[in-house]
Formats: C-alpha cells, structure tokens, sequence
C-alpha cells in the first residue's frame, strides 16, 4: 500500500539503533502558514487561566506553560478574533491537561469522563468544585455565547468520542491488548479529538454548516485525511519522547509499524512519512471533488476546509517549536535513554 524505503529487518537487542532522521515533513506540507495576530494576548491570558481556572502550581504550570498552547491556537486557527482565540487557547491547555491526567491515572477516567460532559453540556447548573470541572465550563459558558446549533452538537459529540478512545486505550493497556495497524488508526482518529477541534473551525468563523454538509462522505474524507497527517506526524516528532519513558510500543503508528511490517525503526519512520505524503494526496482529491451545495454554503463549506488546511501545517510548525517535544533543526535525533520502569 505504501512504498517503503531498503532497510527492512529489525534490529536485535545488540545492534538497537541509537538515532533516526526525520523526514522532510516541514517542505512535504506545502500549506501556507498564517499566524494570528492575536497570538501574544490571547497566549499571556490563557497562561494565567491555567493558575486561576485550571489552579496549576509549579513544577506543572511551567510545563504547560511550555507546550504553548497558545502558539498551537494561534496556527491553527489565523483568522479567529481575540475573544474566540481565547477559547481555543483555553480548550488546548485543556485537553493537553485533561489527556495527561488520564494518561498518567491522575484521574478516574469514567468519572473524568461522567463530571465533564455534565459540566460542559450545563455549564451554569453543574456545580461541582473539582477542578476539571471548572476548566470545562469556564470554557464552554463562552463557546455557546457565539456558537451554532450544529456546531455545539458537534462539539460535544466529540467530547464523547475523545473521552471513549481514551477509555478503550487505557482498558486496552492495562490488558496488554495490541493494535494492527488499522485498529490503530482507528482509535488514533478519535484519540487527537479532531472533532472538538474542527468544531472550533466553525466557532471562530461563526459559521454552522448544515448536517447534509457535515455527514458528507467527501467532507468526512477530508476531515479524516486532516486527521491522519496531524496524528502520523505527531507519532513522528513525539516517538523519541515516548519510547523513552516506556509506553506501550502499540500506543505509537512507527512502533506499529514496525511490528506490523517488520522493518526496522529508520524504514519504519520513512513508511510512516509515505502516509503522511498520502494522507495530503487524499485531502487534495477528496477537495477537488467537492459537490455545491448553493453559493452561500459554499463559501462556508471553503472557509471550512481551510481550516482543516490550516490545523494540518499549523500543528506541524507548533511541534517543531513546543518545547514539549524540544526537536533538534538538524532532523538528526538521538534516542533518549530509557526512564527505569
């Protein structure tokens, strides 16, 4: 299905490989980038939400504070104004919080689960002090002032989905159950939350696309070729962090891969780089086959897929300035050590 590169066999425990080159992801995604001018406001104030909302203190402030979720906002959503960057700024620290408390059994995932959607589909009677409570309406009391029917529907779907492939991975780990490379993929769709995401798309641009639109096979090709190239690039950049600290070696599309294909962890890299190239050759045809809908929604349905244009170079150029990933510019990276389990 994909060409791969020569080297094909895996490596025994004597000759482990001690570093892997990136690929070109940068030139291979040929989007333009657009920043928000609204970046350095809306990113200083949403560092402060995490102390007064999220109640953050350091070392973890300081970590989430150098993820720079503000700098991912700003990327990938270049046209919204002050106040709905805001939001979206808030949502990413949010989720990048929400998912490492899950991750890591800080939280029960099924109450986790349970409280935030309470709090996020009644954001003014839930009362309950935890603190992911809090975070949850703070920002949905002010995504509902300007979003659509449709929109809001979408976004709380999507808060369903997220929260029950977090569920299935944690089941699926505490198991020792392994995915294929398709099972993969299919949790990892829902696991990035792109549709929490792609919802903000119409949030900002205070659009709400008809149900025809959004149900679409074509729309959902294109969401789904965003999702993939986001979610593969991110397994990329983030596989030196996490082979370092020991996570389950299915949790990962190169570690799939390279059980899956057999091949080695340069051969798989470059595999997963041929996905991504396919990934943007399938969001260009699925885009060049978009049937009308009238000239209104139109216009609408073309702001849209912008906006998934956007998340996908926007997030690329976010990992490779996050400190949370902290990438060499040389593409030439040397494995981490091994935390002791």
């Amino acid at each position: 299905m994909f060409s791969t590169v020569a080297h094909t066999t895996t490596p025994g425990p004597d000759s482990e490989p001690s570093q892997f080159i990136l690929p070109d992801l940068i030139n291979d995604c040929h989007y333009p980038l657009r920043q928000n001018p609204h970046r350095d406001v809306a990113s200083r104030a949403s560092d402060q939400w995490l102390t007064d909302v999220a109640q953050l203190v350091e070392p973890e402030i300081g970590e989430y504070i150098d993820v720079d979720a503000g700098a991912l906002a700003a990327l990938s959503y270049p046209d919204a104004d002050a106040f709905h960057l805001r939001v979206c700024s808030d949502f990413l620290n949010w989720l990048f919080i929400i998912d490492d408390w899950m991750e890591y059994d800080a939280v029960d995932v099924q109450a986790m689960h349970e409280t935030c959607i309470l709090a996020f589909r009644d954001p003014i009677n839930f009362d309950m002090e935890q603190v992911g409570v809090k975070m949850c309406k703070s920002i949905f009391s002010r995504f509902r002032e300007t979003a659509g029917p449709g929109c809001t529907k979408r976004f709380l779907h999507g808060i369903e989905l997220f929260f029950v492939a977090v569920a299935k991975q944690v089941y699926d780990r505490a198991k020792g159950n392994m995915y294929d490379v398709q099972s993969y993929i299919t949790m990892r769709r829902d696991l990035i939350a792109p549709t929490m995401s792609y919802s903000l798309i119409e949030f900002v641009a205070q659009i709400d696309l008809p149900d025809e639109v959004m149900s679409h096979p074509v729309v959902k090709a294109l969401e789904d070729a965003a999702t993939d190239h986001i979610a593969w690039a991110n397994d990329i950049l983030s596989y030196n962090k996490e082979q370092s600290r020991g996570s389950a070696p299915w949790e990962n599309i190169v570690a799939v891969i390279m059980n899956d294909q057999g091949l080695d962890l340069q051969a798989a890299i470059d595999y997963v780089n041929q996905m991504c190239k396919r990934a943007i050759q399938r969001f260009e045809s699925n885009r060049a086959i978009l049937p009308s809908w009238g000239e209104n929604v139109d216009r609408q349905v073309a702001v849209y897929i912008e906006g998934l244009q956007n998340w996908m170079v926007g997030s690329l150029h976010w990992h490779f300035n996050s400190l949370r990933y902290a990438i060499d510019q040389d593409r030439v990276v040397k494995l981490l050590p091994k935390r002791p389990l």
